[in-house]
């Protein structure tokens, strides 16, 4: 594996984020405050990604199994 390649390619990477997004006519302060704000959005993204979708995931198949008879039946039905 060429880890030489692999460091210059995420060096350039990072040269092109850094273009992208003018932040390298940052001073380091201002750096540090934009690189954090971003990486706390960035988590808060991902970990409510990872809380609420496996939970509307679960509410969207049972809607469509409940139009292909594949749903349970009501306690209430069978007791009649």
């Amino acid at each position: 594996m060429d880890f030489k390649g692999m460091k210059n390619y995420l060096y350039w990477l990072y040269c092109q984020f850094e273009l992208i997004t003018c932040s390298y006519l940052m001073e380091p302060w201002e750096k540090l405050l934009f690189y954090t704000f971003n990486i706390t959005m960035l988590v808060t993204i991902l970990y409510t990604a990872y809380i609420f979708i496996p939970a509307h995931i679960s509410m969207a198949l049972q809607f469509f199994w409940h139009f292909f008879g594949n749903q349970h039946e009501n306690t209430v039905s069978v007791v009649k």
